[in-house]
């Protein structure tokens, strides 16, 4: 058997947290097995589906890298190939046209729910002929009446359930376009799907859904289901957690090396291990290891693990993305000498997300720094002020423009005027970086080049 999962969402929305997480799983699996991953995009609801949501969802695989090996499948475009099976079920009475109408099934529902029943459809259409033949109708399928499902779930183990709990479900509007629970089986039956690894909400979906696949002759699919995804305070996900999409953890400034080791932990493990390369968590993935309870997010451990791999990564491929966040800041211009891979060296021990090495290392590519003159002038006091000429004047004469040289001068400056070397290095790097916050100043001055640091502590020689 070749192993063949799938990622199906709808595209609604952008691809969020939950479903990154279900994509990476049912990703990690496949590629475990050396098998397929297919991509399918399920947009019958044509009402809220929209291409924005679809190059949302596309968007964010490409950054997560998750590569699928088949599609994008988009149902909208199955629509002959759904009809033709419901025309199957109907022909081998395993589906049924129902002409009950609104009216009916509303007070059917309302008598249920005043008798404490559980609001179902009652099988009328099954057993009554139509008064009116070409009547609007919808098609149902004929659930079995007795007997139970079994899920056979890799992740819950066995659940059970009666048919006496399910009612006819509906294969197709009345406008002829086919429903979720009906379309998942043709798709999954024609795409050769093995595993079906999705979250634990589909689970009352399942057992309408193996029905479906019994009726139709088909070898059942494998299932698991993950369980959900909590917010921080081990409460049921916030609509403000739950719609933090994956494109906005990029543009918050995380990796997305960090954001796949975290999914990959939330709900499962391997040991104790923490942190893990693609080529490890796809060695080591396995379901029987995914937890049978929630995973609560924990946005301190993930900022650990962007840290990580801000201060591991090859430093050239950070420069890439730091670029672009650089590029956003007002009055930086990229056009200058300095380095974006030293930049990374230099801050990657620092900071915790690219926004955050961003906006340190502005200073980097600004023509002009604003200082605070408050700053200023609780620094560059009356006492310090002619070893900060003298220090200038050692700096202007600096052949070699580099951090030991820088050092040096500095050091020797602090030396002769009997004073802390960081009474020195403070206004110095009020004056060429705005604020009292750098890497190590030597490291500084060298990276901004002789020029433009020359410039900015001109004001020091007046």
């Amino acid at each position: 058997m070749t192993v063949c999962t799938r990622f199906a969402p709808s595209p609604t929305g952008d691809l969020h947290i939950g479903g990154a997480r279900t994509a990476l799983f049912s990703w990690l699996f496949a590629r475990h097995h050396q098998g397929q991953f297919i991509l399918r995009i399920e947009d019958t609801d044509r009402e809220r589906s929209t291409q924005a949501s679809v190059d949302a969802i596309l968007q964010g695989m490409e950054w997560l890298g998750l590569t699928h090996d088949q599609g994008p499948f988009y149902q909208t475009k199955r629509f002959d190939r759904y009809a033709q099976v419901i025309q199957q079920l109907l022909d081998n009475g395993y589906a049924y046209r129902c002409y009950c109408s609104k009216e009916r099934l509303e007070k059917l529902r309302n008598d249920q729910t005043l008798a404490k029943e559980k609001p179902r459809y009652d099988g009328y259409c099954r057993e009554h002929a139509p008064v009116d033949p070409h009547a609007p109708s919808v098609v149902r399928f004929k659930n079995p009446l007795d007997g139970v499902v079994v899920i056979e779930d890799l992740v819950h183990g066995n659940i059970v359930v009666a048919n006496s709990e399910l009612d006819d479900l509906i294969l197709a509007r009345q406008d002829g376009t086919p429903t979720y629970n009906f379309t998942v089986v043709v798709d999954d039956w024609d795409m050769a799907v093995t595993h079906v690894i999705r979250g634990d909400d589909h689970i009352n979906n399942t057992p309408r859904q193996i029905n479906l696949f019994k009726a139709l002759g088909v070898t059942l699919p494998y299932f698991a289901h993950i369980p959900m995804i909590l917010g921080a305070d081990g409460k049921r996900l916030s609509k403000r957690e739950g719609a933090a999409s994956v494109m906005q953890y990029r543009d918050e400034g995380y990796l997305p090396e960090a954001i796949v080791n975290y999914l990959a932990r939330l709900g499962w493990s391997h040991g104790d291990q923490e942190i893990f390369s693609i080529d490890e968590m796809i060695s080591f993935f396995d379901l029987t290891s995914v937890n049978k309870s929630p995973a609560a997010l924990n946005p301190d451990k993930l900022l650990w693990l962007n840290q990580h791999y801000l201060k591991t990564l090859p430093a050239e491929k950070i420069a890439v993305q730091l670029r672009e966040f650089l590029q956003r800041l007002p009055d930086v211009t990229l056009d200058n000498q300095v380095d974006l891979v030293e930049i990374v060296v230099i801050q990657r021990e620092r900071v915790k997300t690219l926004v955050e090495m961003a906006e340190k290392s502005a200073f980097f590519f600004k023509e002009r720094v604003s200082v605070d003159a408050g700053l200023w002038d609780k620094h560059v006091t009356a006492d310090v002020l002619p070893a900060l000429k003298a220090m200038v004047q050692g700096l202007q004469g600096l052949a070699d423009w580099q951090a030991e040289a820088i050092h040096q001068v500095i050091n020797h400056v602090a030396e002769q005027f009997g004073i802390k070397l960081g009474k020195l290095a403070q206004p110095l790097r009020i004056a060429v970086t705005g604020g009292t916050v750098s890497p190590p100043i030597d490291v500084t001055l060298q990276l901004l080049g002789k020029e433009m640091v020359m410039k900015a502590l001109g004001v020091l020689t007046l």
